[in-house]
């Protein structure tokens, strides 16, 4: 079974365990032969997918009981593969939500680590230069770039243990695995939207 997360920048594939990516575009997706299942926040290709015979939107089928409005179906999807839990999309906007006996209690949106580096780039000049992510954070900055990075990477930390108390972290997205390792009770799974589609594919039998 074929699944893919279709988002603005790239595609991500996933089948029997293996997961790829390639950019996001109509060529990239017609190429599929097989029957694929997919959710999708790509406005543009929207209208392409659904005139594919062998694809599959699954945004119909993924539910999970939340009285927020707005939620994005990658987030739901996500949210589908845990019960009980925090999860952290650490992508271009740093995502959170919180589960607690299935039910979603809420969650919030952060910049992402590249989205914060354009930002101090854009107040000025001195201050567009890359966050180093091994900056010590237990210590003062003394020099711009690492009281950059500093600012970036620990308020997101800080965060994130206010939001954990006692629950267990779930991360995923490119910086996912990154801030895990800031936490005891931590993990990273590149996988976890696919294990909520792949959940929801089972609850709604339409395999």
């Amino acid at each position: 079974m074929l699944l893919c997360e279709i988002g603005n920048t790239n595609i991500h594939f996933y089948k029997k365990g293996a997961n790829w990516r390639k950019k996001a575009n109509i060529k990239n997706i017609s190429q599929i032969e097989e029957k694929f299942y997919y959710i999708n926040v790509n406005e543009q290709l929207k209208p392409k997918l659904q005139n594919l015979s062998n694809a599959v939107d699954l945004e119909p089928f993924i539910q999970i009981d939340t009285a927020y409005k707005g939620l994005g179906i990658d987030r739901i999807a996500a949210c589908k593969a845990v019960d009980e839990g925090v999860i952290v999309d650490a992508g271009s906007a740093i995502t959170v939500d919180i589960m607690a006996g299935g039910l979603h209690l809420g969650g919030y949106i952060m910049p992402g680590l590249f989205a914060l580096q354009e930002c101090f780039g854009s107040i000025s000049p001195k201050l567009d230069m890359p966050i180093n992510p091994n900056t010590p954070l237990d210590l003062l900055p003394q020099n711009s770039l690492e009281a950059i990075s500093y600012g970036a990477v620990k308020p997101v930390i800080l965060m994130l243990k206010e939001s954990q108390k006692d629950k267990k972290l779930y991360f995923t997205g490119g910086d996912g695995k990154f801030f895990a390792k800031f936490f005891d009770n931590a993990i990273y799974d590149g996988s976890l939207i696919f294990k909520g589609m792949l959940n929801a594919i089972q609850e709604k039998g339409i395999a």
